[in-house]
């Protein structure tokens, strides 16, 4: 039976699907589509033009479209013009920078426009997403808005022309490509032969043949900059004195910022060398310039035309600017010095922030100064104590507030109130390394002393410590050390004085570690309810770490190199001199003290030439009038702006 009553009703659809006698249907045909040439009332249409170069060659073409369109239009019956949309110099890769082709598209949507007229699809957008995106956009517009694209016989709002319009806008997007393939291989190929590109750059023109000349008149701007950075003036600092002199840039404007001159700075150009493709764009679509850290194959060439300034003052120059934690702090180009006697020879003064310095330079530099040391040191006994074979008992066992403590963790640097308490009044101390020896010094220093740290104040009588930054420090300690990033290392100091001479030792060699970790804490049987409550979340533990080698033993024994250096230091019979001036290593400095004060000297000379503008633009002498020079100062406290970094081939400011 169920087998029967599925066969009739499968026979009843193909009866069903038999149809009716086509004399029974009326059939009311669609409107034709109406062909964009006939004019159903007055049609109101735009054109839209672009070029992606604004050459001279590019610019015919640009005009004669424009000129082509607006004949075109208005000498067709029932048209009537709306407008030319035009983009000139504009790649067609993308509309996000097309002003012409927004405005369009504005236009549309407020229903001005009923029929745009363009070449082609390459000159509407070589982009194949945001061709079809716009052109649904204006077909699904109430009324819509038809695009006709001449070159490529196709109107838009003819249902027939999807695919079509689909495949040339592939074809467009990829010649697109292609292009930038060729040009990229071309541009290799210019450099491989030594042929650089040479866009405008302050200090320079180019003579008939295209080579760069020194303008003496901007480089007299490039040397102050250069002089005056090294000196420890700002980039902001030395823009507000371009301005007030009215030094132009290069093209013409009196304004300067920070990262302008950054930018400037950057410039291998200025030392005679030039390096090409430091950016490259990864994507022909979207033109967005990357830096070339590697991914692409540059070229350097030295000496390619007249420097302006020194490659010694050029490469000190960025020496700086690449620590940018000590730049930002204006402060003149460290200069690698050690103290080479008294109690504290062999330690080089640190600065926390300056990473200038290598682990292997700053080992040298005690060396250089400890070598006649090494062989005679030697422990002398008071007659009937013996000391040999026992140890002297780390500070770390028998640890208090009251022992003093230094602190390294996270790029930051803290000394407890007990360091405070030892010096007593003193509020800005300076660190000194001992590569040899593995020790940190701490001594008393001014404030206006570069290296100069405000390690604490005095608020209502009492001594509070301050945590500062110390990228540099850190990072020296560290790659010394070979210590652990994720660790946090804290060290017990040894105050030792004479008379009214004062110095804080930290031995690196026997930090106590600490670690921070995230647990849950775990629920528990007995615990009460107040414990309960808490069960389940997230606590911060620390776990105190110790040196494996400690195992064994109470502290150093007193005959180890290290104790050693410490006795002598504690009963040192010679003149302490704890406050003595480093001594400058000019074999491992770019540029000496003496380097620098010529620099300022020569930026100042070069300032004292430049006209005074009064307020209506004139210029004076810098001569104040009684015969003295204005100058320049150093002191000053402005931040550097956020420097851009090297900016490729493209015009520098």
């Amino acid at each position: 039976m169920k087998e029967n009553s599925g066969q009739d009703r499968k026979q009843k659809i193909r009866d069903k699907y038999k149809g009716t006698d086509a004399s029974e249907i009326e059939i009311i045909p669609a409107k034709p589509t109406a062909d964009f040439m006939e004019s159903g009332g007055i049609r109101r249409v735009a054109a839209y033009v672009r070029v992606s170069t604004d050459n001279d060659e590019q610019t015919s073409s640009y005009e004669l479209q424009k000129n082509y369109y607006t004949e075109y239009i208005t000498g067709h019956p029932g048209w009537e013009l709306v407008g030319i949309y035009a983009d000139e110099g504009i790649s067609g890769t993308s509309i996000a920078h097309r002003k012409g082709m927004l405005q369009m598209i504005e236009d549309c949507k407020a229903g001005k426009i009923d029929l745009i007229m363009t070449k082609s699809i390459a000159r509407f957008a070589r982009n194949i997403v945001d061709c079809l995106s716009v052109i649904d956009l204006l077909k699904n517009l109430e009324p819509p808005v038809g695009v006709q694209f001449e070159a490529d016989n196709i109107y838009t709002l003819d249902n027939n022309g999807r695919m079509i319009l689909t495949i040339l806008a592939s074809v467009a997007e990829e010649e697109s490509h292609s292009k930038s393939v060729i040009m990229n291989w071309s541009i290799e190929r210019r450099f491989r032969k030594g042929l650089f590109l040479t866009p405008e750059l302050l200090g320079y023109d180019r003579d008939e043949d295209g080579d760069l000349i020194v303008n003496e008149d901007e480089a007299e701007t490039v040397k102050a900059i250069y002089y005056l950075y090294l000196n420890g003036v700002s980039f902001s600092d030395i823009a507000e004195l371009l301005k007030a002199y009215k030094r132009k840039t290069k093209q013409g404007s009196y304004e300067w910022s920070a990262s302008t001159l950054a930018e400037i700075v950057a410039n291998e150009r200025h030392c005679g060398d030039i390096r090409a493709w430091k950016t490259f764009t990864p994507n022909f679509l979207t033109h967005k310039a990357k830096k070339n850290n590697g991914e692409r194959t540059q070229f350097r060439r030295k000496n390619h035309h007249e420097a302006i300034v020194s490659r010694t003052v050029y490469e000190a120059a960025n020496f700086l600017r690449a620590s940018r934690a000590y730049a930002k702090k204006a402060r003149p180009l460290p200069v690698l010095s050690v103290v080479d006697n008294g109690i504290l020879r062999g330690y080089v003064p640190l600065d926390k922030d300056w990473t200038g310095f290598s682990t292997d330079e700053y080992q040298k530099a005690s060396e250089s100064v400890m070598s006649e040391l090494e062989d005679t040191r030697q422990i002398e006994y008071k007659a009937g104590l013996d000391m040999r074979g026992y140890e002297v008992v780390r500070s770390q066992y028998f640890s208090t507030t009251q022992n003093p403590a230094m602190t390294i963790a996270d790029g930051k640097l803290s000394f407890n109130t007990a360091c405070l308490k030892k010096f007593e009044n003193v509020e800005y101390v300076e660190l000194l390394l001992n590569s040899v020896n593995r020790c940190i010094a701490v001594r008393p220093c001014d404030g206006n002393n570069p290296n100069a740290i405000h390690w604490g104040k005095l608020r209502e009588g009492r001594w509070c410590a301050l945590s500062k930054s110390c990228r540099g420090l850190a990072k020296t300690l560290f790659d010394i050390m070979d210590w652990d990033q994720d660790l946090k290392y804290r060290f017990r100091g040894d105050f030792i004085e004479n008379d009214d001479q004062k110095v804080m030792l930290f031995q690196l060699d026997e930090p106590e570690m600490v670690k921070t970790e995230n647990i849950v804490l775990p629920p528990k049987e007995a615990e009460t309810d107040d414990r309960a409550e808490i069960a389940g979340r997230t606590v911060k533990q620390i776990i105190n770490i110790l040196p494996p080698e400690w195992e064994d033993t109470f502290g150093r024994p007193i005959t180890s190199i290290g104790e050693i250096n410490l006795l002598e230091q504690r009963h040192y019979a010679a003149d302490w001199d704890v406050l003595r001036p480093a001594k400058e290593l000019a074999e491992y400095s770019t540029l000496t003290s003496e380097d620098l004060e010529e620099l300022l000297h020569e930026a100042e000379k070069i300032i004292e030439g430049w006209p005074i503008p009064d307020e209506h633009g004139a210029g004076e002498s810098a001569d104040n009038g009684d015969g003295e020079s204005a100058g320049v100062g150093t002191e000053c406290g402005a931040d550097v702006g956020a420097g851009t970094e090297e900016n490729g081939d493209r015009a520098d400011l």
